[in-house]
């Protein structure tokens, strides 16, 4: 047993010296937000451009200053002793000291690596990895893993509880917290594995895939952050509740810089729900519905089936199919989209028209007629016969409009989906007024692809967006160095280039990151996607993130066993394959860090006993309590008697109560009407320990305890939803309970 004297004088040395890296956090904090005073001060007023430049050297500090600000729990968590005699400290961030000394190791950093990777088999030079266990900033507990046999002997190593266990056992508080403390050999090997290509982390529930995938985002723009900076990083996850349950965490490992969105929200203005019908979601998110989409758009380019007469200033026009044709063959030779190519379709249109009225007007005045005719073609470009004629062969068009017609309308259907069934139309009928859903989010960007900017005509040439760019960098270059003189004189440090500068000035009126920026442009090109739950992805969903980055660099996870969705996949290779073909690898999660292993077991014997097959990743712990199980005769009323007791048994931590979609509502007003705003929805709130939420809604989230009501339903209706089932009985890191007024599935009580 070790020397209590010792224990204690090492705990007060790691408290003296992360007292310290606390106060140089605080130096720095203070220093940025005199410099971000200094410069509002210093060039607070002024022309146009001297306040966008203040604002540029502004948005530097803020962003600095956001970057300390989220960092500050549990700043410091290991410290590595080296055979070298060192003692490198590790932690979420790096800090030096003024004159460049090193206080502390940024985690994502190459010299960090050894933290996560060194074993008492492969050292690394490690002698011995020490965990430090803090509450606010305060060491609370010393956990050390001795990798150098010589060390057992030696009067100060120490032993402590786990700080994986400890993390695993304590109570969840509706926010996803990081692991950068306590990641695990795998999972380093993941997040530290090369950018370009695409990586799937297949791992069943509680192995931490969500966890390696924001860790995974964060190093990626640690160590690329030359190349991801402008571009970005998108992090993609199944709903709005997941994506707010895990918001806080990429803050907390120092980046504040990726667009984070559900997979309903990549469309930007559109607001949708989830598509009420399985059958709708899964027509809709097939690949062939972007040949729909297509021949939607093709057809809004019409041929009359006979000759138009046009009435253009009292003279009448000839518009023939033949001419339509014509016109509408070479505007769609050209390749550019449809609001794009009209612009020529309607050029050419013009020029013929105007030629037949001017060839009318000189029959009709005689031979030698050499009046000026040029105002000819605005006659025709603003008559109303010309135009009513024009739009009904090519009419302009928005991707919205577009679909509310295609759907709203069974001929438009018709006439773009003749291979689907008359019953399968029939499905994706709807009225023009009906909610955008998550599965039309693909097919609008399909067809935004399809159709283009609506005003291309007054888009501006490459050359003319180059030249003016070339232009706004050399107005920056001659600020900056006026700037920088005047700065300096103030006492106000800053690097900022000519091009973040010109960048920065272009957006003059509305301040906004790289992040916000890419979350509100469509056509966005990322430089890397992260992907959480893929297996619920459509392939129309795929081939939409596809699209969302050129260089097919992409990190996806997720559990195939746990596919819930109709539109979703059973096969990593039947995903990937239309999109990459055999470029990807597969890497696996085999530990079960969050589901204690008696409600692990029980889920995967209920999975195996309803014919789904699922990774049964090894669980790392024992739980208190085994699964418990109630037969009941009235759902509601036994269910508010036991929530007493799953509280009591979860105190301070989080209770899931997960019902089937048909009777969520009720439930949710139930226990309403007793506990008031205790009851949350998603992964709860503040002051909200009590959850009422259905396995898709639980999917990705994870709390202390969980009450799942009719498990039986969850299997009764298709094979795909076994799914949901195993979704929710491995929600829990301390209990799980079911009630029901039926049957209890096969396995459970094994």
């Amino acid at each position: 047993m070790p020397d209590m004297s010792v224990a204690r004088n090492e705990l007060d040395h790691e408290r003296s010296y992360v007292a310290g890296l606390y106060q140089r956090l605080d130096e720095l904090r203070a220093e940025k937000q005199r410099q971000l005073d200094q410069v509002r001060r210093t060039i607070a007023a002024g022309s146009h451009q001297n306040r966008s430049e203040r604002d540029a050297f502004a948005t530097m500090y803020e962003d600095r200053l956001a970057q300390l600000n989220a960092v500050d729990d549990r700043l410091v968590f290991g410290r590595l002793d080296l055979d070298s005699g060192e003692e490198r400290y590790i932690g979420r961030i790096g800090l030096s000291t003024e004159d460049l000394q090193q206080l502390m190791v940024d985690w994502r950093a190459p010299e960090a690596g050894t933290f996560y990777q060194a074993t008492a088999f492969e050292r690394m030079g490690v002698r011995r990895r020490r965990h430090l266990i803090l509450s606010k900033r305060d060491v609370v507990a010393i956990e050390d893993d001795v990798l150098d046999a010589s060390m057992l002997s030696e009067s100060d190593s120490l032993q402590g509880e786990g700080a994986l266990l400890a993390a695993l056992n304590s109570r969840r508080t509706g926010q996803m917290s990081d692991i950068v403390g306590t990641i695990q050999s795998e999972q380093d090997r993941i997040i530290r594995s090369p950018l370009p290509g695409v990586v799937v982390v297949q791992g069943g529930p509680g192995t931490g895939k969500t966890a390696v995938a924001l860790h995974r985002a964060a190093y990626l723009l640690y160590t690329h952050r030359d190349r991801l900076k402008s571009a970005g990083v998108l992090l993609v996850g199944p709903t709005n509740a997941f994506m707010k349950y895990i918001e806080r965490v990429l803050p907390s490992l120092g980046e504040t810089g990726v667009v984070m969105a559900s997979i309903g929200s990549l469309m930007p203005g559109i607001q949708t729900i989830p598509e009420p019908d399985e059958a709708v979601a899964e027509l809709k998110g097939r690949l062939d519905m972007a040949d729909v989409v297509k021949r939607a758009v093709a057809n809004r380019q019409r041929i009359p089936a006979e000759n138009r007469k046009l009435n253009v200033e009292g003279t009448i026009l000839t518009l023939t199919p033949r001419q339509v044709r014509r016109a509408r063959d070479r505007a769609r030779a050209t390749g550019k989209p449809h609001n794009e190519a009209r612009a020529t379709f309607v050029k050419i249109m013009l020029r013929e028209l105007t030629e037949q009225l001017t060839e009318k007007l000189e029959a009709s005045s005689g031979a030698g007629n050499n009046a000026d005719r040029s105002y000819l073609a605005e006659d025709v470009r603003t008559s109303r016969d010309v135009r009513i004629a024009l739009n009904l062969a090519w009419m302009p068009m928005t991707p919205e409009k577009l679909l509310r017609d295609l759907f709203a309308k069974p001929a438009q259907l018709e006439a773009a989906a003749d291979h689907l069934s008359a019953a399968q139309r029939e499905l994706l009928f709807r009225p023009e007024d009906a909610p955008w859903t998550e599965a039309d989010v693909p097919l609008l960007d399909e067809a935004a692809e399809l159709l283009g900017e609506l005003d291309a005509s007054a888009g501006r040439s490459a050359a003319e967006k180059e030249q003016e760019r070339r232009r706004d960098l050399a107005n920056a270059e001659r600020a900056l160095e006026n700037m920088h003189a005047t700065l300096a004189d103030a006492g106000v440090d800053g690097v900022l280039s000519a091009e973040a500068l010109a960048e920065h000035n272009a957006i003059a009126d509305v301040r906004l990151s790289a992040a916000e920026r890419a979350s509100a442009d469509r056509t966005w090109a990322y430089g890397h996607v992260v992907v959480d739950e893929a297996q619920e992805l459509s392939p129309m969903q795929w081939r939409l993130l596809m699209r969302k980055c050129p260089l097919k660099s992409f990190t996806i996870v997720g559990d195939i066993a746990q596919t819930s969705s109709a539109a979703g996949t059973h096969s990593w290779q039947q995903a990937l394959e239309p999109f990459v073909g055999d470029r990807w690898q597969l890497e696996e999660l085999t530990v079960n860090y969050r589901t204690p292993a008696q409600i692990a077991e029980a889920a995967v014997r209920m999975a195996n006993a309803a014919g789904l097959v699922v990774s049964a990743p090894k669980a790392v712990r024992e739980g208190r309590w085994d699964p418990v199980i109630d037969r009941v005769e009235q759902l509601e009323p036994s269910l508010l008697a036991v929530l007493p007791e799953e509280l009591e048994a979860v105190a301070g931590g989080l209770l899931a109560v997960i019902a089937p979609e048909r009777i969520v509502d009720s439930v949710r007003r139930a226990v309403s009407a007793v506990y008031s705003a205790r009851v949350g929805q998603g992964a709860g709130g503040l002051g909200q320990d009590i959850v009422v939420t259905t396995p898709r809604e639980s999917k990705g989230l994870e709390f202390d305890g969980v009450v799942i009501l009719e498990p039986a339903e969850m299997l009764r209706t298709e094979a795909v939803r076994v799914g949901d089932l195993y979704v929710a009985m491995t929600r829990p890191t301390q209990r799980l309970r079911l009630i029901s007024t039926g049957e209890i599935p096969e396995g459970i009580e094994g």
